[in-house]
């Protein structure tokens, strides 16, 4: 079984052919943008990220944390990310890996200084973690081009992984991690008192298991800012070198 897993993870990780990398930023751009505890969502160029954007109902199938320049002391590359590969677990990786690839900066708000170290400190202690192989037998299933799996159960379907708290998948990683300090994601919400009773009616957020959570969360999130680098940079549309009489009205 562990062979076979192993097998799938290297089959279902291999890079389509037909997909064509879009870079929404230009290169360099996201190094001087992300700050430390920003969610970088990718689109992915994998076979794993179809079942994943088909099951999500996303452009994002991928989610990694960038934590900034905590190995500079160790040789590795100042600007790094921590995520959760199928194939080798929780590992650290160049920003550079995904500069030419179609990515969003989710960036939570008002976080403390405090928090924040807490929140890279407990995806760094993660490191060498292995993948929740478990999810990827669930994803295969889902891999046929009319699955029979109702709208209302895809996300369930997700978390059907081993439960192990020494493995992860991409996005479960991060929510464990914004939920360690107490982060709103996508909190259920129970409204209490109101009514006839004459109290005052409060909302009540109840944390959803983080095995619950995908990419797609941190973009849709209340809770997360989303932050786009070539608006963030100054942007003027005045200076962009369009090429002749693209805006003269000429043909």
């Amino acid at each position: 079984m562990n062979k076979l897993t192993h097998w799938l993870a290297r089959y279902l990780d291999t890079p389509l052919r037909s997909y064509k990398a879009v870079s929404t930023s230009p290169s360099g751009l996201l190094t001087s943008i992300l700050m430390p505890g920003d969610v970088l969502l990718v689109e992915g160029d994998t076979r794993i990220s179809v079942a994943i954007k088909y099951l999500t109902q996303s452009t994002w199938s991928h989610a990694a944390i960038f934590v900034g320049n905590v190995f500079q002391e160790t040789g590795e590359e100042a600007a790094v990310l921590i995520e959760a590969d199928i194939e080798k677990g929780v590992i650290i990786v160049p920003l550079s890996k995904y500069e030419k690839m179609h990515t969003r900066i989710c960036r939570p708000k008002n976080l403390s200084d405090e928090d924040n170290k807490k929140l890279v400190d407990f995806v760094v202690e993660r490191i060498g973690y292995q993948y929740d192989m478990k999810n990827i037998i669930d994803l295969v299933r889902y891999l046929l081009p009319t699955p029979p799996v109702p709208v209302s159960w895809r996300r369930r379907m997700i978390a059907l992984g081993s439960g192990d708290p020494t493995r992860a998948i991409c996005s479960t990683l991060i929510a464990q991690a914004f939920q360690s300090i107490c982060y709103p994601i996508l909190p259920e919400a129970e409204k209490q008192g109101g009514g006839r009773t004459g109290h005052i009616e409060r909302e009540i957020m109840h944390i959803r298991h983080y095995s619950l959570f995908t990419p797609r969360d941190f973009d849709i999130s209340p809770y997360f800012e989303i932050i786009k680098p070539s608006l963030k940079n100054g942007f003027n549309y005045h200076n962009i070198n369009w090429s002749e009489n693209h805006c003269s009205g000429k043909e």
